[in-house]
């Protein structure tokens, strides 16, 4: 239910004019310990001014579904300051999704509409106060038409975490893109790949994703006894099939699996030893220390900006570390050894290559300030521009 009516577009009064006030919409929430492209960006807005960051798509359906934000359920609908970021998590009866099946897309549209208005005081407030209002792929751009209604005179940016096709959303939210996307201030792609999937035009960027470079002075002292270590991080289409035969095949490599999502299996070498999600900071080491990392993806059908947009490749590289991945993730990362899934023969070749491949980054890498100042100001740098020679 609405938590109160449309609050205008003027400013709520006790709120500091000297420094901008960012608001963000996502499906992520500010303080879960997995940490996403928009948490990075959040942080450096919190740096320039007050940052908001409003969390969607949650409700009593999101139990069923395993959302990591499940954590957080009691801290749901009141305003709570994280790590100088205000946070609210919305969470609704019910939210709106993406039924799958065409007949059912006139039910989809109003459960969509009916969401958009049941938005309440918290985040009509915050729309009313923000100077630039951030919608992150995924339902984030469904509430553009009210955010524009409330404060026409915000700056309206769009981070395309992902492709709106690869992560399922609804036709509704497709249609609603398609149509806004125009009139959006600034559409910032973390690959040119995604740029086929976008509506042409000039407000266009390419701004990748950035690495907190302290990260290497954070390394700290090897967590690994003597020997040969290979690592993989994170859960996505995570695939212990490659695991079960490089274990065998390599009995003399130990291989660290760091937050798979999944326990351990029984066919695992004794070579294997799987942690749990550890802090991002934490895994740095392993990373740091090893000989080659792995991006064990399940499978080559993947969209082809994960080359460029995953965490955790990004990582292996500007840590100088080999990486051994699926080839429709290589993409033109010279530091990165391709295999196919499945395919014993190929696994087998990628590591031996990277048993031998020098420790070297493919090429420099933002930091996170920098990126952030490409997404406010993409006009002020050459290397937003999408085609050469194309306006900003």
């Amino acid at each position: 239910m609405p938590e109160g009516q449309d609050v205008g577009d003027a400013r709520a009064a006790g709120v500091d004019d000297s420094r901008p006030t960012y608001l963000v919409l996502s499906a992520h929430d500010y303080r879960s310990p997995r940490k996403a492209n928009i948490h990075f960006i959040t942080e450096e807005l919190a740096r320039r001014g007050r940052a908001r960051f409003f969390s969607l798509r949650y409700s009593r359906l999101s139990r069923y579904t395993g959302d990591p934000r499940l954590s957080l359920d009691a801290q749901a609908n009141r305003v709570e300051q994280h790590e100088g970021v205000d946070c609210f998590l919305w969470k609704t009866l019910l939210h709106p999704i993406n039924t799958r099946r065409p007949l059912l897309r006139p039910a989809e549209s109003v459960m969509f509409s009916w969401y958009v208005g049941a938005a309440g005081k918290t985040l009509r407030q915050w729309m009313a106060e923000a100077d630039v209002i951030i919608f992150e792929s995924g339902i984030a751009p469904i509430f553009f038409d009210l955010a524009k209604r409330i404060n026409p005179s915000a700056e309206t940016v769009y981070i395309a975490s992902d492709d709106l096709d690869t992560i399922n959303v609804a036709d509704y939210v497709k249609r609603t893109f398609q149509r806004i996307a125009p009139q959006m201030t600034t559409i910032r792609l973390p690959s040119k790949a995604l740029a086929k999937a976008m509506p042409s035009g000039p407000n266009l960027c390419f701004i990748p994703h950035g690495i907190d470079h302290s990260l290497v002075e954070a390394a700290g002292e090897s967590p690994y006894g003597s020997g040969t270590h290979a690592v993989s991080v994170g859960s996505m289409l995570f695939d212990p099939d490659f695991f079960i035969y490089a274990s065998k095949r390599f009995p003399d490599i130990h291989f660290h699996i760091i937050g798979c999502g999944q326990p351990a299996r029984e066919e695992y070498g004794a070579n294997v030893t799987v942690y749990d999600e550890m802090p991002h900071r934490d895994t740095i080491r392993y990373l740091k220390h090893a000989t080659f990392g792995i991006a064990p993806y399940r499978s080559s059908q993947v969209p082809d900006y994960l080359a460029d947009t995953s965490m955790k490749l990004i990582q292996y590289d500007f840590l100088e570390l080999p990486a051994v991945c699926p080839w429709a993730v290589v993409g033109d990362y010279d530091t990165r050894i391709g295999y196919t899934p499945g395919d014993d023969a190929s696994i087998e070749k990628a590591i031996l290559q990277a048993l031998d491949a020098p420790h070297r980054s493919s090429r420099k890498h933002l930091d996170w300030k920098a990126v952030t100042d490409r997404v406010l100001q993409p006009q002020d740098y050459d290397d937003t521009r999408i085609r050469e020679g194309a306006p900003i």
